[in-house]
């Protein structure tokens, strides 16, 4: 019996412990989340719009979801955040649901946004081009085939001071700093993506495989963001379209362990070391000088070719021609 007493004391304490350690990272969490920048049902707005939160274009609110585009072709929408990111390391967690009639064409995606434009609408799936600040995009339809292609669905990552454009056609390839591809589409259970931003890397990672559990995705090294920017959500429709759902969002701030840094963080110009790595990818679908030289002096040669053996045949023709009249008087 003292056995029995005392294995059932230790499974008690043990119980309590457990407990209260899970109620204190629960709590801490929940101190780390920053609601001013956050959306979570019920939303709480009206039909004027929900707090802290604008939306434009075609962008409905509804009591479940709050739906970018809706399953129809050439819309443009998007929600953005009224209040200004003021710390320098952050994670941002939402819930998404991407979907429509479409079987084998579907399109074109949506992304999340931390820039420091907000509410212009644009052909970058719903927002401005030549955008300042980081693009998470989630690209439903495959423009390019050549090399270096993706299979679609791809979640991909873009940094932009203001001087790059998004090229369509090749699917961003060319500015890509990573990503992976991620069948998040047309699900009937939750999917999710996290993005963290701490300590200058970036690390992006989904929940849609129905395992309750993060998969990473991509994670880069050496990305600087400045503060003072806005997170926000766009998406576009074309000749195809899709449904294109936000249902929560949750931001956390992390602890920054470059909390003592003595600089303005807000005057940071958004970059990352590994983008240099992609101009070579641009570079390598590109002819090489030594091919360009070679293929203009062989068109070259072969049009001179044609020249002499031209002027060769005429030559001929004529001296044929002048010999036959001498004989003649």
């Amino acid at each position: 019996m003292k056995i029995n007493a005392l294995n059932l004391f230790c499974l008690v304490v043990i119980f309590l412990c457990l407990n209260r350690l899970s109620t204190q990272q629960t709590a801490d969490l929940n101190d780390l989340l920053r609601r001013e920048h956050s959306l979570i049902k019920p939303y709480g707005g009206s039909s004027a719009g929900i707090p802290f939160w604008d939306f434009v274009g075609s962008t409905i609110v509804s009591n479940k979801f709050v739906r970018l585009t809706a399953d129809s072709q050439s819309l443009q929408g998007a929600l953005w955040n009224t209040i200004p990111v003021d710390f320098t390391d952050w994670e941002i967690q939402f819930q998404f649901h991407v979907h429509g009639h479409g079987k084998d064409l579907f399109g074109d995606g949506f992304a999340m946004w931390y820039t420091k434009e907000r509410n212009v609408l644009g052909p970058v799936f719903g927002n401005k081009d030549h955008f300042t600040g980081l693009g998470i995009i989630l690209d439903t339809y495959a423009n390019y085939n050549g090399p270096n292609n993706r299979v679609h669905p791809y979640i991909s990552a873009m940094i932009n001071n203001g001087s790059l454009g998004y090229d369509h056609e090749k699917d961003g390839i060319n500015t890509a700093l990573a990503g992976c591809e991620s069948m998040f589409r047309n699900k009937d259970y939750d999917t999710f993506l996290a993005v963290r931003y701490q300590n200058y890397k970036l690390t992006v990672s989904t929940d849609v495989d129905n395992k309750n559990q993060w998969k990473e995705c991509l994670s880069v090294e050496n990305v600087k963001l400045p503060t003072r920017y806005y997170f926000g959500f766009s998406a576009a429709t074309g000749d195809l379209s899709d449904n294109h759902d936000i249902i929560s969002v949750k931001v956390y701030r992390l602890e920054s362990p470059r909390k003592n840094e003595q600089i303005d963080h807000s005057l940071i110009e958004p970059s990352s070391a590994s983008f240099p790595e992609q101009k070579e990818l641009v570079d390598a679908e590109r002819p090489s000088t030594a091919w360009r030289v070679i293929k203009i002096m062989f068109i070259s040669v072969f049009v001179i070719g044609l020249v002499v053996g031209a002027l060769y045949v005429g030559y001929n023709i004529y001296d044929k021609q002048r010999r036959t009249k001498k004989r003649f008087y």
